[in-house]
């Protein structure tokens, strides 16, 4: 028994490396699809379209079509304003910015997620986490040191928002994961964003060479089976498990930077990112803490 869930563990993490070394390589991928003249709205349609294959093969080689029947629509058009809206500001973060610095921005979403959940979802908040967000807060002065001028404002207030939308579709995907399925959201995200997408991107066609139709084409056919990854990786392994491999992202991060871009991360980018990683291990070990912590009181109270 200890043997198969070590093995499932490793699978999860296998697979939560993989999705990370391919959500990094679509943010190449959209630097350079800009770099060629694609606009924000061309690459946001594309992500989309191309992922809608990959996604519902998964589903049918899976629990079938029948599993993306939900009785709630509504939530999912919410999900999916959400996500879009999450997606505009990841997007532009890694437009604006070189990738390590981007990358190192979505570090914050624990930090966010802590502060929504305290606020929105009324969850208890100690004294241990709120001092992990404000290290964490610390570092992002060090990393984008504001006033300096040697980090783009734009592109710093960009990046924190998308950390703060993906923390929001987390809590959201928490709420809807009650009674949905992770293939049905992702299936019904994929679906409902591409007509609001296919309109934008009606006033925005143009034409390009094969080239960057090949690296639109990738960024959709590489963030759906990173999305896939994702997904399963959680099958596999509980998320405070393999969420630590998604500080992964900032070495793929610096090594498209410096192999494509000639970029190299600054050196408040080297002393800033591993305080705001070790604020939101702190947090993710916390908060298994505190999970353990219940499980334990409900089972004795259960025993007794």
């Amino acid at each position: 028994m200890t043997q198969a869930r070590t093995e499932s563990a490793f699978k999860g993490l296998a697979l939560r490396l993989f999705a990370i070394a391919c959500l990094s390589t679509m943010s190449a991928l959209i630097k350079l699809a800009e770099a060629r003249g694609a606009t924000l709205v061309e690459t946001m349609f594309h992500r989309q379209f191309w992922a809608v294959p990959l996604v519902t093969a998964w589903i049918v080689a899976g629990p079938g079509l029948g599993s993306i029947r939900t009785r709630r629509f509504g939530a999912h058009v919410s999900r999916t304003a959400i996500g879009l809206c999450g997606m505009v500001f990841t997007f532009g973060a890694v437009l604006l910015l070189p990738l390590a610095e981007a990358t190192t921005l979505q570090f914050t979403v624990p930090i966010f997620a802590t502060i929504l959940g305290a606020l929105v979802l009324g969850e208890k908040t100690g004294w241990h986490r709120w001092g992990a967000v404000i290290v964490g807060f610390a570092g992002v002065l060090v990393v984008t040191q504001p006033g300096s001028g040697t980090f783009p404002l734009a592109g710093s207030v960009v990046g924190l928002l998308a950390a703060l939308f993906v923390a929001i579709v987390a809590i959201t995907l928490r709420q809807i994961g009650k009674t949905e399925s992770a293939g049905t959201t992702v299936f019904w995200f994929s679906v409902l964003s591409l007509p609001p997408l296919g309109i934008a991107y009606a006033f925005q066609l143009q034409a390009h060479d094969w080239l960057t139709w090949a690296n639109l084409i990738a960024i959709g056919l590489v963030g759906g089976i990173a999305q896939l990854a994702l997904t399963a990786s959680v099958r596999f392994a509980p998320v405070s498990t393999v969420i630590p491999m998604d500080y992964s992202s900032l070495v793929w991060g610096t090594l498209f930077g410096w192999l494509l871009f000639d970029a190299w991360p600054t050196p408040w980018t080297w002393i800033g990112a591993p305080i705001i990683i070790a604020s939101g291990l702190y947090i993710v070990w916390r908060e298994r803490v505190l999970h353990l912590r219940n499980t334990e009181a409900v089972s004795e109270a259960a025993t007794s």
